[in-house]
């Protein structure tokens, strides 16, 4: 079994993560529980970080947080000194909340509104990223009424689909992200831009998927961005400051998945960016990138106690554990695989194939349809790993199932960063049912 990070197996057999027993830590906390291996995410920062400074580039990485946002996230990346990406006026509330500075944060989104641009643009904000007409029309709107100058990236389509899932797939023509290169549409919006009083055009963006394992489709949309830059170049002497390249950056989930190290993608994005910007006469514009699955997607790993279990002669063994759909949404959204061991008999030998199903009301609610494990008993730990992007963030409260802990786990000691919801969390914001209301009240 492949073990991540710091995880390693004590002498009572019991999976540890960050030095410490993972067995103590669902009798201290209950199950399900995240458990994050704080020391991988802070390697895989200082590896992208470093891989830039051995290019003598400028950069930023910014932790694209809509893998994992809470408020001590928040500031173990702002302490590791990476910007921060966020993708909505709640996430852009919690970074503001954690005490990062708002110079350091970027704003995505498809649909940013009227509220949540003035939230970035009174909080000073160090980039929007403009995904569309309707947006810049916003920010022109907003900008102009507080007197104030918006740094802005434009969002661009460059028409190139790395080798991922469909459903996670962004940087194709056919795509509800950003400005499309081939329609002409990106040309419309920097022509827009570079005519406004109040927004202050810094570069471009461009993210062409995710899980990705190879280099070649991020060499082919620098070259798409570039041949736009030219033109750009040409028509109204525009020279970029700062070029985003995304992220997407794929890590191993599973047996066979083959990610490259971080210095290997940087490496190549920084070659084609200095070749490319050479041919124009162009000095290197500052390079951004926007980690997020790489930083923590593999930090983490699911706590779930075993509960029933299921054998169908011929057929399948089921067994259930107390979370599910609940806590990760991504084998039912996209057929996610993952691999686990049981935490408190990580040295017993795996002779069975079971599937782990979820206590949710859905009969699609499978975490892992074939998992090797020795034969499970009641009360068994069950840890499921690499689901630290997307695990929490996509969490909810299906079957009124209340969401987990998080736990960050290093050096021996943990620390308790989101609590267990109760049942009277679930039931906080219901309002009782008022029965011959003659009126609406307002709300």
């Amino acid at each position: 079994m492949y073990l991540h990070g710091t995880m390693t197996i004590n002498e009572a057999g019991h999976l540890e993560i960050g030095g410490v027993d993972t067995v103590d830590l669902a009798k201290k906390y209950d199950t399900p529980l995240f458990v994050y291996d704080t020391a991988l995410i802070k390697e895989r920062a200082r590896a992208f970080k470093q891989a830039f400074e051995a290019e003598g580039v400028s950069y930023q990485v910014a932790y694209a947080s809509k893998a994992f946002s809470c408020i001590a996230m928040y500031q173990l990346a702002a302490s590791l000194d990476l910007s921060i990406d966020v993708v909505s006026g709640g996430e852009l509330y919690t970074a503001l909340k954690a005490g990062v500075e708002p110079g350091k944060i970027h704003f995505h989104g498809n649909n940013k509104s009227h509220g949540e641009l003035e939230m970035a643009i009174k909080a000073g904000i160090g980039c929007i990223v403009a995904d569309n007409f309707y947006e810049l029309e916003l920010l022109e709107e907003l900008a102009a009424n507080m007197e104030q100058t918006v740094s802005v990236l434009l969002r661009l389509t460059p028409g190139v689909e790395a080798h991922t899932h469909e459903f996670i797939a962004t940087g194709q023509e056919d795509s509800k992200f950003g400005f499309d290169i081939a329609s002409g549409q990106a040309d419309k919006a920097a022509q827009i831009a570079e005519r406004s009083k109040f927004i202050d055009l810094l570069g471009v963006h461009s993210h062409i998927g995710s899980q990705i394992f190879e280099t070649e489709g991020f060499v082919l949309a620098i070259e798409k961005v570039f041949n736009q830059l030219q033109a750009w170049q040409e028509e109204f002497d525009f020279v970029p400051r700062v070029l985003n390249f995304g992220g997407g950056f794929g890590i191993r989930y599973v047996e066979g998945d083959k990610p490259l190290e971080p210095e290997t993608y940087i490496r190549e994005i920084v070659k084609e960016t200095k070749k490319h910007a050479d041919r124009l006469g162009l000095a290197i514009p500052e390079i951004w990138i926007e980690p997020g699955r790489s930083l923590v997607g593999d930090a983490a790993t699911t706590l779930y106690t075993i509960g029933s279990t299921k054998d169908i002669p011929n057929v399948r063994r089921y067994l259930s554990v107390d979370g599910g759909m609940s806590d990760n949404l991504r084998p039912a959204l996209y057929d996610a695989k993952y691999e686990g061991l049981l935490a408190n008999r990580a040295h017993d030998k795996a002779e069975e194939t079971f599937s782990v199903a979820g206590k949710c009301c859905e009969s699609g609610d499978m975490l892992v349809w074939d998992m090797p494990l020795p034969e499970v008993q009641h009360g068994d730990v069950l840890a499921m790993f690499c689901t630290g992007a997307y695990g929490y963030s996509m969490a909810n409260n299906y079957n009124r199932i209340p969401r987990p802990a998080v736990v960050f786990a290093e050096d021996g000691a943990d620390q308790l960063v989101i609590q267990r919801e109760s049942y009277e969390d679930l039931t906080k914001l219901d309002l009782a049912y008022q029965a011959n209301v003659k009126e609406t009240s307002d709300v």
